[in-house]
Parts: structure tokens; sequence; C-alpha cells
């Protein structure tokens, strides 16, 4: 995965972090994998990932996009915090560990963070289909990265 993490904003909304973002991602990770997806949606994706300081595995429930078959974007909003998301950070320290539960299928997925051109059409169409996504962008000054997330296996 190209390792080019935007860097991070001078403003943005507050978003919560430490023990109640682990505790919050957590009770959203089982609820999808008792319910399959069912209760969070069926454009969300559970996104495995190692902690880039800690080592330790990481789950983030984020919304998908897609993008053909076997390739999803996901966008680091941070729900326009100021801060690149950690998973973001996780997945360009080690790419090589990043995994996807869709439904309840688990696969192992290669990460890109998309840039320039590729980026900017990625984004139109995101923001085409979740409207929501645009508003992110103006409250916060840091460019949120669109990855694209390709099935291995």
């Amino acid at each position: 995965m190209e390792s080019r993490i935007p860097p991070n904003g001078t403003r943005g909304s507050r978003v919560p972090s430490g023990r109640f973002l682990r505790f919050g991602t957590a009770m959203m990770a089982r609820l999808y994998r008792m319910t399959g997806g069912g209760i969070t949606g069926h454009h969300t994706l559970l996104l495995g990932t190692i902690g880039a300081r800690s080592g330790e595995p990481r789950t983030a429930s984020v919304r998908r996009f897609d993008d053909g078959p076997g390739r999803w974007l996901v966008v680091g909003s941070n729900n326009a915090g100021a801060k690149q998301p950690s998973w973001v950070v996780n997945l360009a320290h080690h790419p090589d560990q990043a995994s996807v539960e869709i439904d309840r299928d688990r696969f192992k997925v290669i990460p890109e963070i998309l840039a320039g051109e590729e980026r900017d059409a990625a984004w139109r169409r995101i923001v085409a289909e979740s409207p929501q996504f645009g508003t992110y962008q103006h409250k916060t000054d840091r460019e949120m990265p669109v990855v694209r997330l390709t099935r291995t296996t």
C-alpha cells in the first residue's frame, strides 16, 4: 500500500478516542457479527487491522462503496475530525495484515490509498452516493483518504 497518509488537519469535529471509542467499536462489531450485518446495514464492512503502535488486532466498522467485483472503497472520514482515523494509519503500517468482513464472509484484502485524479473521481462517486460525506469535508481542513480494498482470497 502506498504509505502516503494525508496530514492531519488543524480543525474538525470532536471525535471520541481511547477506551470509549474502542468500547463503541467493539459493540458495533459484535452487533454486526451477531446479525451478519443486518442491523448496521448492507453498506457496512468490518475492517481488520493491526495497531501501528500496539501491534494488537483492531476492528473498525466503516461505510463501504462497491468498486467492482471484489473491490470496495472506504473513506477515512473520522466523523470529520481533525486527525486521520487510526485504521488508516494502521493500514499504512501493516498493509499485508488487512482483512474485511462483509455479511458473514471474512477475507484478506490489499489496501491502496488513492491519490490525484483517481482519488478525486472516487470522492465524487462517494459523495453522489452518500451526500453526508460531502458535508464532512466542510467541517475539517484535512484531506479525507479514500482507500480501495481489493480482495485477495
